[in-house]
């Protein structure tokens, strides 16, 4: 398999924090305080045109990047060994599973998204406040991005995450299914359907600093 790793939450690393400089001095940044973090990343089922909208209670947050502590498909009949358990420590789970563009299957996210305010990046050139609300009497959460930005603004294109859901009750969909040729994904490709499951597609935006508490 190549593996050749695309431009993605490894290379954001190295790559985006050089354009900061200018960024910050962009109205979103200039006029607030700020505190850098380790990077994060959001799985958001917004559109790409949306600004506000609600929903936020279906995202999810990896504090953590999920790239270097994944598993690659080639490797998944040694996990399934290991009782299921990556050996940077989280547990996989047949029934509800991730894939990056890379062809790694990633620990899950953090269900619901976390409330609270986040600047976010495309990676590029463009920034903004994500501000996600505190869940309603229904558990709904809502949340608004600053400076008019819609999510395909802030959405870090290579990266691309699945989640993946057995179609025909437990056990039924499974990485071994997954077609490893396709990976690493081209620019613009979705990630792969996988026989016996659900997939579904998640836009991911990276979390770079939070706004310092008054």
């Amino acid at each position: 398999m190549n593996m050749r790793f695309n431009l993605s939450r490894r290379g954001f690393i190295f790559s985006a924090f050089a354009s900061f400089a200018t960024l910050i001095s962009k109205p979103t940044i200039a006029q607030n305080k700020f505190r850098y973090i380790p990077t994060q990343y959001i799985a958001t089922l917004a559109s790409a045109e949306e600004r506000s909208g609600t929903g936020a209670e279906t995202w999810g947050l990896w504090r953590v990047d999920p790239g270097p502590i994944g598993v690659w498909l080639r490797f998944y009949q040694l996990l399934q060994k290991a009782g299921n358990i990556a050996p940077a420590g989280w547990r996989f789970d047949i029934d509800d599973w991730w894939l990056d563009e890379n062809g790694l299957i990633m620990k899950a996210p953090e269900f619901p998204m976390p409330a609270g305010k986040y600047y976010v990046t495309n990676g590029e050139d463009n920034i903004a406040l994500l501000t996600v609300e505190e869940p309603d009497s229904d558990g709904k959460q809502s949340w608004s991005l600053s400076d008019d930005k819609s999510i395909a603004d802030v959405t870090h294109g290579p990266c691309r995450s699945a989640r993946y859901t057995p179609k025909n009750g437990s056990n039924s969909c499974s990485p071994k299914n997954a077609n490893r040729n396709v990976f690493p994904l081209k620019p613009g490709e979705e990630p792969p359907y996988v026989e016996g499951c659900n997939r579904k597609k998640y836009a991911v935006l990276i979390v770079f600093a939070l706004p310092n508490e008054s």
